[in-house]
Protein backbone atom coordinates (compact mmCIF):
# COMPACT_ATOMS: atom_id res chain seq x y z
CA UNK A 1 0.00 0.00 0.00
CA UNK A 2 1.40 3.38 -0.96
CA UNK A 3 1.99 6.03 1.70
CA UNK A 4 -0.63 8.31 0.16
CA UNK A 5 -3.20 5.54 0.31
CA UNK A 6 -2.29 4.70 3.90
CA UNK A 7 -2.66 8.30 4.93
CA UNK A 8 -6.04 8.62 3.23
CA UNK A 9 -7.28 5.38 4.77
CA UNK A 10 -6.24 6.48 8.24
CA UNK A 11 -7.98 9.85 7.78
CA UNK A 12 -11.11 8.22 6.38
CA UNK A 13 -11.34 5.69 9.18
CA UNK A 14 -11.45 8.52 11.69
CA UNK A 15 -14.67 9.63 9.95
CA UNK A 16 -16.19 12.90 10.99
CA UNK A 17 -18.11 15.79 9.59
CA UNK A 18 -15.28 17.27 7.55
CA UNK A 19 -15.15 14.31 5.15
CA UNK A 20 -18.94 14.25 4.93
CA UNK A 21 -19.05 17.96 4.11
CA UNK A 22 -16.37 17.79 1.46
CA UNK A 23 -17.90 14.75 -0.23
CA UNK A 24 -21.55 15.69 -0.07
CA UNK A 25 -21.50 19.48 -0.33
CA UNK A 26 -22.66 22.19 2.07
CA UNK A 27 -26.36 21.30 2.01
CA UNK A 28 -25.80 17.67 2.94
CA UNK A 29 -23.17 18.54 5.53
CA UNK A 30 -25.54 20.67 7.58
CA UNK A 31 -28.83 18.93 6.84
CA UNK A 32 -29.00 16.52 9.77
CA UNK A 33 -29.43 17.83 13.31
CA UNK A 34 -26.89 16.45 15.75
CA UNK A 35 -27.51 15.22 19.25
CA UNK A 36 -26.09 17.42 22.04
CA UNK A 37 -22.45 18.23 21.32
CA UNK A 38 -20.92 16.00 24.01
CA UNK A 39 -22.96 12.95 22.99
CA UNK A 40 -22.32 13.52 19.27
CA UNK A 41 -18.58 13.94 19.72
CA UNK A 42 -18.42 10.84 21.89
CA UNK A 43 -20.44 8.87 19.35
CA UNK A 44 -18.11 9.96 16.54
CA UNK A 45 -15.12 8.74 18.54
CA UNK A 46 -16.74 5.45 19.54
CA UNK A 47 -17.77 4.54 15.99
CA UNK A 48 -14.38 5.54 14.57
CA UNK A 49 -12.73 3.30 17.15
CA UNK A 50 -14.84 0.33 16.02
CA UNK A 51 -13.99 0.92 12.37
CA UNK A 52 -10.30 1.47 13.11
CA UNK A 53 -9.85 -1.49 15.50
CA UNK A 54 -6.47 -2.94 14.53
CA UNK A 55 -7.57 -6.49 15.35
CA UNK A 56 -11.04 -6.25 13.79
CA UNK A 57 -10.96 -3.45 11.17
CA UNK A 58 -13.93 -2.46 9.01
CA UNK A 59 -13.49 -1.15 5.48
CA UNK A 60 -16.31 1.35 5.74
CA UNK A 61 -19.40 2.23 7.76
CA UNK A 62 -22.52 4.33 7.23
CA UNK A 63 -24.99 4.83 10.08
CA UNK A 64 -28.18 6.71 10.84
CA UNK A 65 -30.31 7.09 13.94
CA UNK A 66 -33.89 8.32 14.28
CA UNK A 67 -35.14 9.78 17.55
CA UNK A 68 -38.82 10.56 18.12
CA UNK A 69 -39.63 10.47 14.41
CA UNK A 70 -36.73 12.65 13.22
CA UNK A 71 -33.25 11.92 11.92
CA UNK A 72 -31.03 12.69 14.89
CA UNK A 73 -27.64 11.53 13.62
CA UNK A 74 -25.95 10.24 10.50
CA UNK A 75 -22.28 9.69 9.87
CA UNK A 76 -19.88 7.86 7.60
CA UNK A 77 -16.45 6.32 8.18
CA UNK A 78 -13.84 4.61 6.05
CA UNK A 79 -13.82 3.90 2.34
CA UNK A 80 -16.30 2.81 -0.31
CA UNK A 81 -13.50 2.15 -2.83
CA UNK A 82 -9.96 1.02 -2.05
CA UNK A 83 -7.10 1.12 -4.53
CA UNK A 84 -6.06 -2.45 -3.76
CA UNK A 85 -3.80 -2.57 -6.80
CA UNK A 86 -1.92 0.58 -5.83
CA UNK A 87 -2.70 2.13 -9.20
CA UNK A 88 -2.84 5.67 -7.92
CA UNK A 89 -5.63 6.45 -10.38
CA UNK A 90 -8.00 9.31 -9.65
CA UNK A 91 -11.08 8.09 -7.74
CA UNK A 92 -9.56 4.61 -7.32
CA UNK A 93 -9.82 5.29 -3.59
CA UNK A 94 -12.92 7.07 -2.31
CA UNK A 95 -14.53 7.65 1.08
CA UNK A 96 -17.95 6.60 2.27
CA UNK A 97 -20.33 9.57 1.99
CA UNK A 98 -24.04 10.09 2.71
CA UNK A 99 -24.70 9.20 -0.95
CA UNK A 100 -22.86 5.87 -0.74
CA UNK A 101 -25.08 2.90 -1.55
CA UNK A 102 -24.35 -0.58 -0.22
CA UNK A 103 -25.64 -3.95 -1.34
CA UNK A 104 -27.76 -4.42 1.79
CA UNK A 105 -28.06 -8.23 1.62
CA UNK A 106 -31.12 -9.69 3.32
CA UNK A 107 -32.65 -6.35 4.27
CA UNK A 108 -33.59 -6.54 0.58
CA UNK A 109 -36.18 -9.15 1.57
CA UNK A 110 -38.04 -6.57 3.63
CA UNK A 111 -37.82 -4.02 0.81
CA UNK A 112 -39.13 -6.62 -1.65
CA UNK A 113 -41.97 -7.32 0.77
CA UNK A 114 -43.00 -3.65 0.68
CA UNK A 115 -43.43 -4.03 -3.09
CA UNK A 116 -45.27 -7.32 -2.69
CA UNK A 117 -47.67 -5.79 -0.18
CA UNK A 118 -48.47 -3.00 -2.65
CA UNK A 119 -49.70 -5.73 -5.00
CA UNK A 120 -51.71 -7.23 -2.14
CA UNK A 121 -53.26 -3.80 -1.50
CA UNK A 122 -54.20 -3.60 -5.18
CA UNK A 123 -55.98 -6.94 -4.94
CA UNK A 124 -53.61 -8.74 -7.32
CA UNK A 125 -52.40 -11.15 -4.64
CA UNK A 126 -53.84 -12.84 -1.58
CA UNK A 127 -51.65 -13.89 1.32
CA UNK A 128 -53.39 -17.21 1.98
CA UNK A 129 -54.08 -18.37 -1.57
CA UNK A 130 -52.24 -21.30 -3.12
CA UNK A 131 -49.38 -19.62 -5.01
CA UNK A 132 -49.52 -22.27 -7.75
CA UNK A 133 -52.17 -20.21 -9.54
CA UNK A 134 -49.86 -17.19 -9.58
CA UNK A 135 -46.82 -19.16 -10.76
CA UNK A 136 -48.55 -21.11 -13.51
CA UNK A 137 -47.26 -24.44 -12.21
CA UNK A 138 -48.03 -26.50 -9.08
CA UNK A 139 -45.73 -25.54 -6.20
CA UNK A 140 -45.80 -28.52 -3.86
CA UNK A 141 -43.33 -30.18 -1.56
CA UNK A 142 -43.40 -33.71 -3.07
CA UNK A 143 -43.31 -35.18 0.44
CA UNK A 144 -46.48 -33.23 1.35
CA UNK A 145 -48.38 -33.07 -1.96
CA UNK A 146 -51.71 -32.23 -0.34
CA UNK A 147 -50.43 -29.12 1.46
CA UNK A 148 -50.74 -25.86 -0.47
CA UNK A 149 -47.97 -23.28 -0.14
CA UNK A 150 -49.08 -19.68 0.35
CA UNK A 151 -47.45 -16.27 0.30
CA UNK A 152 -47.77 -16.23 4.09
CA UNK A 153 -45.67 -19.41 4.22
CA UNK A 154 -43.04 -17.89 1.94
CA UNK A 155 -42.93 -14.62 3.88
CA UNK A 156 -42.51 -16.37 7.24
CA UNK A 157 -39.91 -18.96 6.13
CA UNK A 158 -42.34 -21.79 6.83
CA UNK A 159 -42.84 -22.91 3.21
CA UNK A 160 -40.67 -26.07 3.58
CA UNK A 161 -38.35 -24.75 0.83
CA UNK A 162 -34.61 -25.04 1.48
CA UNK A 163 -31.47 -23.40 0.03
CA UNK A 164 -29.51 -26.66 -0.27
CA UNK A 165 -29.84 -26.74 -4.08
CA UNK A 166 -29.16 -23.01 -4.55
CA UNK A 167 -31.39 -19.96 -4.81
CA UNK A 168 -30.24 -18.02 -7.88
CA UNK A 169 -30.12 -18.93 -11.57
CA UNK A 170 -29.52 -17.24 -14.92
CA UNK A 171 -31.79 -16.38 -17.81
CA UNK A 172 -31.38 -19.89 -19.23
CA UNK A 173 -33.33 -21.38 -16.30
CA UNK A 174 -37.02 -21.32 -15.50
CA UNK A 175 -37.94 -21.63 -11.84
CA UNK A 176 -40.25 -24.51 -12.72
CA UNK A 177 -37.18 -26.44 -13.97
CA UNK A 178 -35.77 -26.20 -10.44
CA UNK A 179 -38.87 -26.77 -8.31
CA UNK A 180 -40.87 -29.40 -10.22
CA UNK A 181 -39.92 -33.08 -9.88
CA UNK A 182 -38.56 -34.15 -13.25
CA UNK A 183 -37.42 -30.62 -14.09
CA UNK A 184 -34.06 -30.20 -15.75
CA UNK A 185 -32.47 -28.76 -12.60
CA UNK A 186 -34.48 -30.57 -9.97
CA UNK A 187 -31.71 -33.03 -9.19
CA UNK A 188 -32.25 -34.92 -5.94
CA UNK A 189 -34.92 -32.50 -4.70
CA UNK A 190 -32.67 -30.88 -2.11
CA UNK A 191 -34.72 -27.68 -2.28
CA UNK A 192 -37.48 -29.35 -0.28
CA UNK A 193 -37.71 -30.42 3.35
CA UNK A 194 -37.85 -34.17 3.49
CA UNK A 195 -40.51 -36.27 5.20
CA UNK A 196 -40.13 -36.42 8.99
CA UNK A 197 -36.47 -37.48 8.93
CA UNK A 198 -35.38 -34.60 11.20
CA UNK A 199 -37.08 -31.81 13.21
CA UNK A 200 -36.91 -29.42 10.24
CA UNK A 201 -38.47 -31.90 7.84
CA UNK A 202 -42.01 -30.67 8.33
CA UNK A 203 -44.97 -29.77 6.16
CA UNK A 204 -45.59 -26.20 4.92
CA UNK A 205 -46.65 -23.95 7.78
CA UNK A 206 -45.18 -26.17 10.50
CA UNK A 207 -41.51 -25.22 10.86
CA UNK A 208 -39.36 -22.08 10.48
CA UNK A 209 -36.16 -22.44 8.45
CA UNK A 210 -34.62 -19.26 7.06
CA UNK A 211 -34.56 -19.73 3.28
CA UNK A 212 -33.47 -17.32 0.55
CA UNK A 213 -35.28 -19.32 -2.13
CA UNK A 214 -38.62 -18.17 -0.71
CA UNK A 215 -37.88 -14.70 -2.11
CA UNK A 216 -36.91 -16.07 -5.51
CA UNK A 217 -40.40 -17.53 -5.67
CA UNK A 218 -41.88 -14.25 -4.40
CA UNK A 219 -40.02 -12.25 -7.06
CA UNK A 220 -41.28 -14.62 -9.75
CA UNK A 221 -44.85 -14.25 -8.51
CA UNK A 222 -44.52 -10.46 -8.55
CA UNK A 223 -43.37 -10.58 -12.17
CA UNK A 224 -46.16 -12.98 -13.17
CA UNK A 225 -49.01 -10.89 -11.78
CA UNK A 226 -47.61 -7.52 -12.90
CA UNK A 227 -46.07 -8.44 -16.26
CA UNK A 228 -43.02 -6.34 -15.28
CA UNK A 229 -39.41 -7.34 -14.72
CA UNK A 230 -38.69 -7.43 -11.01
CA UNK A 231 -36.03 -4.71 -10.85
CA UNK A 232 -38.19 -2.26 -12.81
CA UNK A 233 -41.32 -3.20 -10.87
CA UNK A 234 -39.62 -2.40 -7.56
CA UNK A 235 -38.49 0.95 -8.95
CA UNK A 236 -42.09 1.76 -9.88
CA UNK A 237 -43.65 0.51 -6.65
CA UNK A 238 -41.17 1.79 -4.06
CA UNK A 239 -38.09 3.65 -5.25
CA UNK A 240 -39.60 6.20 -7.63
CA UNK A 241 -42.55 7.21 -5.39
CA UNK A 242 -40.12 7.86 -2.53
CA UNK A 243 -37.33 9.40 -4.58
CA UNK A 244 -34.87 6.69 -3.54
CA UNK A 245 -31.66 6.08 -5.48
CA UNK A 246 -30.29 2.66 -6.35
CA UNK A 247 -32.29 -0.52 -6.74
CA UNK A 248 -31.78 -4.15 -7.69
CA UNK A 249 -29.99 -3.80 -11.05
CA UNK A 250 -26.72 -1.88 -11.14
CA UNK A 251 -26.56 -2.25 -14.93
CA UNK A 252 -29.37 0.35 -15.14
CA UNK A 253 -27.83 2.77 -12.64
CA UNK A 254 -26.81 6.25 -13.73
CA UNK A 255 -23.04 6.98 -13.83
CA UNK A 256 -23.42 8.89 -10.55
CA UNK A 257 -25.17 5.94 -8.90
CA UNK A 258 -22.47 3.54 -10.08
CA UNK A 259 -19.80 5.87 -8.68
CA UNK A 260 -21.67 5.95 -5.36
CA UNK A 261 -22.02 2.16 -5.08
CA UNK A 262 -19.65 0.76 -2.46
CA UNK A 263 -17.42 -2.17 -3.19
CA UNK A 264 -17.72 -4.81 -0.48
CA UNK A 265 -14.48 -6.12 0.97
CA UNK A 266 -12.95 -8.78 3.18
CA UNK A 267 -9.37 -9.47 4.17
CA UNK A 268 -9.70 -12.95 2.72
CA UNK A 269 -9.88 -14.24 -0.81
CA UNK A 270 -13.23 -14.80 -2.48
CA UNK A 271 -12.82 -18.58 -2.66
CA UNK A 272 -11.24 -19.55 0.68
CA UNK A 273 -11.92 -19.12 4.39
CA UNK A 274 -8.37 -17.96 5.15
CA UNK A 275 -8.38 -14.51 6.76
CA UNK A 276 -5.40 -12.17 7.09
CA UNK A 277 -6.19 -9.07 9.22
CA UNK A 278 -2.72 -7.73 8.45
CA UNK A 279 -3.14 -8.27 4.71
CA UNK A 280 -4.81 -6.21 1.97
CA UNK A 281 -8.51 -5.61 1.49
CA UNK A 282 -9.88 -7.90 -1.23
CA UNK A 283 -12.93 -6.90 -3.27
CA UNK A 284 -15.82 -9.36 -3.02
CA UNK A 285 -18.62 -7.81 -5.08
CA UNK A 286 -19.60 -4.52 -6.79
CA UNK A 287 -15.99 -3.73 -7.71
CA UNK A 288 -17.05 -1.00 -10.13
CA UNK A 289 -13.86 0.97 -9.74
CA UNK A 290 -12.28 -1.78 -11.86
CA UNK A 291 -15.09 -2.66 -14.29
CA UNK A 292 -18.58 -1.18 -14.82
CA UNK A 293 -21.68 -3.22 -14.00
CA UNK A 294 -22.93 -5.56 -16.70
CA UNK A 295 -26.50 -6.81 -17.24
CA UNK A 296 -27.26 -10.50 -16.70
CA UNK A 297 -26.25 -12.58 -19.71
CA UNK A 298 -29.18 -13.10 -22.06
CA UNK A 299 -31.42 -10.52 -20.39
CA UNK A 300 -32.75 -9.25 -23.73
CA UNK A 301 -34.43 -12.61 -24.30
CA UNK A 302 -35.65 -13.11 -20.74
CA UNK A 303 -39.28 -14.18 -20.33
CA UNK A 304 -40.72 -12.04 -17.54
CA UNK A 305 -42.22 -14.22 -14.83
CA UNK A 306 -40.05 -17.27 -15.50
CA UNK A 307 -37.23 -16.71 -12.98
CA UNK A 308 -37.44 -13.87 -10.47
CA UNK A 309 -34.08 -14.75 -8.92
CA UNK A 310 -32.21 -12.80 -11.61
CA UNK A 311 -32.07 -9.55 -9.67
CA UNK A 312 -31.91 -11.11 -6.20
CA UNK A 313 -35.13 -10.11 -4.45
CA UNK A 314 -33.48 -11.88 -1.53
CA UNK A 315 -30.36 -9.72 -1.21
CA UNK A 316 -29.55 -7.57 -4.24
CA UNK A 317 -30.82 -4.09 -3.39
CA UNK A 318 -28.31 -1.21 -3.32
CA UNK A 319 -29.35 1.78 -1.24
CA UNK A 320 -27.80 4.38 1.08
CA UNK A 321 -28.28 4.73 4.82
CA UNK A 322 -30.07 8.11 4.44
CA UNK A 323 -32.52 6.58 1.96
CA UNK A 324 -33.09 3.68 4.36
CA UNK A 325 -33.87 6.39 6.90
CA UNK A 326 -36.55 7.72 4.53
CA UNK A 327 -38.13 4.27 4.45
CA UNK A 328 -37.95 4.13 8.24
CA UNK A 329 -39.67 7.50 8.56
CA UNK A 330 -42.36 6.44 6.08
CA UNK A 331 -43.16 3.49 8.34
CA UNK A 332 -43.18 5.69 11.45
CA UNK A 333 -45.53 8.11 9.70
CA UNK A 334 -48.14 5.43 8.99
CA UNK A 335 -47.05 4.81 5.42
CA UNK A 336 -46.78 8.43 4.29
CA UNK A 337 -43.78 10.05 2.60
CA UNK A 338 -43.91 13.73 1.71
CA UNK A 339 -47.70 13.65 1.61
CA UNK A 340 -47.90 10.48 -0.52
CA UNK A 341 -49.40 7.29 0.89
CA UNK A 342 -46.81 4.63 0.07
CA UNK A 343 -48.33 1.84 2.17
CA UNK A 344 -51.60 1.69 4.08
CA UNK A 345 -51.34 1.82 7.88
CA UNK A 346 -53.08 -1.57 8.17
CA UNK A 347 -50.52 -3.06 5.78
CA UNK A 348 -47.65 -1.88 7.96
CA UNK A 349 -49.34 -3.18 11.08
CA UNK A 350 -49.84 -6.58 9.46
CA UNK A 351 -46.29 -6.80 8.12
CA UNK A 352 -44.73 -6.29 11.52
CA UNK A 353 -47.28 -8.31 13.52
CA UNK A 354 -46.28 -11.66 14.98
CA UNK A 355 -46.74 -14.47 12.46
CA UNK A 356 -44.29 -17.03 13.87
CA UNK A 357 -42.66 -17.27 17.29
CA UNK A 358 -40.18 -19.85 18.47
CA UNK A 359 -41.65 -22.25 21.01
CA UNK A 360 -38.55 -24.41 21.34
CA UNK A 361 -39.46 -27.00 18.74
CA UNK A 362 -41.00 -25.23 15.75
CA UNK A 363 -37.98 -23.68 14.06
CA UNK A 364 -34.24 -23.32 13.55
CA UNK A 365 -33.29 -20.16 15.45
CA UNK A 366 -29.64 -20.01 14.31
CA UNK A 367 -28.15 -19.72 17.81
CA UNK A 368 -31.12 -17.66 18.98
CA UNK A 369 -30.89 -15.02 16.26
CA UNK A 370 -34.41 -15.80 15.03
CA UNK A 371 -37.01 -15.49 17.75
CA UNK A 372 -40.12 -14.06 16.11
CA UNK A 373 -41.16 -13.20 12.55
CA UNK A 374 -43.70 -11.01 10.79
CA UNK A 375 -44.39 -10.94 7.05
CA UNK A 376 -40.94 -10.58 5.51
CA UNK A 377 -39.74 -8.87 8.68
CA UNK A 378 -37.89 -9.89 11.80
CA UNK A 379 -39.03 -9.11 15.33
CA UNK A 380 -36.30 -8.47 17.88
CA UNK A 381 -36.84 -9.52 21.46
CA UNK A 382 -35.54 -7.18 24.15
CA UNK A 383 -34.90 -9.84 26.75
CA UNK A 384 -31.73 -10.95 28.56
CA UNK A 385 -30.20 -14.00 26.93
CA UNK A 386 -32.14 -13.63 23.68
CA UNK A 387 -29.87 -14.05 20.69
CA UNK A 388 -31.41 -11.12 18.85
CA UNK A 389 -31.24 -8.46 21.55
CA UNK A 390 -29.97 -5.37 19.74
CA UNK A 391 -28.39 -3.11 22.38
CA UNK A 392 -26.39 -3.88 25.50
CA UNK A 393 -28.51 -3.55 28.62
CA UNK A 394 -31.75 -3.61 26.65
CA UNK A 395 -34.44 -0.99 26.27
CA UNK A 396 -34.84 -1.21 22.49
CA UNK A 397 -37.62 -3.49 21.24
CA UNK A 398 -37.70 -3.38 17.47
CA UNK A 399 -38.80 -4.82 14.15
CA UNK A 400 -36.97 -4.78 10.83
CA UNK A 401 -34.34 -7.00 9.25
CA UNK A 402 -30.65 -7.93 9.30
CA UNK A 403 -28.32 -8.66 6.39
CA UNK A 404 -24.97 -10.37 5.86
CA UNK A 405 -23.22 -11.21 2.58
CA UNK A 406 -19.86 -10.69 0.81
CA UNK A 407 -18.36 -8.99 3.87
CA UNK A 408 -21.27 -6.62 4.44
CA UNK A 409 -23.27 -6.70 7.66
CA UNK A 410 -26.39 -4.53 7.79
CA UNK A 411 -29.11 -3.60 10.29
CA UNK A 412 -32.51 -1.95 9.90
CA UNK A 413 -34.18 -1.83 13.33
CA UNK A 414 -37.24 0.24 14.13
CA UNK A 415 -39.22 0.84 17.32
CA UNK A 416 -42.54 1.90 15.80
CA UNK A 417 -44.18 2.73 19.12
CA UNK A 418 -41.25 4.82 20.34
CA UNK A 419 -40.62 6.32 16.87
CA UNK A 420 -36.92 5.49 17.13
CA UNK A 421 -34.71 3.60 14.69
CA UNK A 422 -31.16 2.48 13.87
CA UNK A 423 -29.51 1.85 10.49
CA UNK A 424 -26.01 0.40 10.20
CA UNK A 425 -24.18 -0.60 7.01
CA UNK A 426 -20.75 -2.20 7.46
CA UNK A 427 -18.91 -2.47 4.14
CA UNK A 428 -16.46 -5.22 5.01
CA UNK A 429 -14.63 -7.10 7.75
CA UNK A 430 -10.87 -7.38 8.03
CA UNK A 431 -11.02 -10.35 10.40
CA UNK A 432 -13.28 -13.38 10.50
CA UNK A 433 -16.51 -12.15 12.13
CA UNK A 434 -17.28 -15.68 13.29
CA UNK A 435 -14.22 -15.37 15.54
CA UNK A 436 -15.50 -12.10 17.02
CA UNK A 437 -18.89 -13.11 18.47
CA UNK A 438 -21.19 -10.81 20.35
CA UNK A 439 -21.14 -10.65 24.14
CA UNK A 440 -24.90 -10.48 24.68
CA UNK A 441 -26.44 -11.69 21.39
CA UNK A 442 -25.89 -13.77 18.26
CA UNK A 443 -24.67 -10.65 16.46
CA UNK A 444 -21.05 -9.93 15.59
CA UNK A 445 -19.33 -7.92 18.33
CA UNK A 446 -18.72 -5.00 15.94
CA UNK A 447 -22.48 -4.81 15.33
CA UNK A 448 -23.18 -4.82 19.06
CA UNK A 449 -20.75 -1.95 19.65
CA UNK A 450 -22.15 0.13 16.77
CA UNK A 451 -25.82 -0.36 17.64
CA UNK A 452 -25.29 0.20 21.36
CA UNK A 453 -23.32 3.39 20.74
CA UNK A 454 -25.97 4.71 18.32
CA UNK A 455 -28.79 3.95 20.74
CA UNK A 456 -27.11 5.44 23.82
CA UNK A 457 -25.71 8.58 22.21
CA UNK A 458 -28.20 9.46 19.45
CA UNK A 459 -31.50 8.07 20.77
CA UNK A 460 -31.07 8.32 24.56
CA UNK A 461 -28.55 11.19 24.16
CA UNK A 462 -26.34 9.99 26.94
CA UNK A 463 -22.90 11.58 27.10
CA UNK A 464 -21.54 9.69 30.10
Amino acid sequence: MKMGMRALLGWALMGGGLMQAVAAGPAAAGAVPAPPTAAAALLDRELAAVVNDAQHPLSGLSVLAIRDGKVAYQQQFGLRRIDTAGSGKVNATAPVTPATMFRIASISKMMTTFGLMKLVEEGRLQLDADVSAYLGFPLRNPHYPDRAITLRHLLTHTSSLRDDAGYSWGTDTRLSDVLLPGGGKYGSGAMWAQQAAAPGDAAPGAYFTYCNLNWGVIGTIMERVSGERFDRLMKRLLLAPMGLRGGYNTAEFSPAEVADTATLYRKRSTDTEIWDPAGPWIAQVDNYGVAPPAPPAGIDGYAVGSNGTLFSPTGGMRISAPDMGKVMLMLINHGKHEGKQILKPDTIKLMFSEQWTNNGSNGDTLRGLYHSWGLGTQRFADAPGSGNRLVQGGGFSAVGHLGEAYGLVSTFALDLAGRNGLVSLIGGFGADPDQYPGKYSALVRSEELILTALYRRAVLRRAE
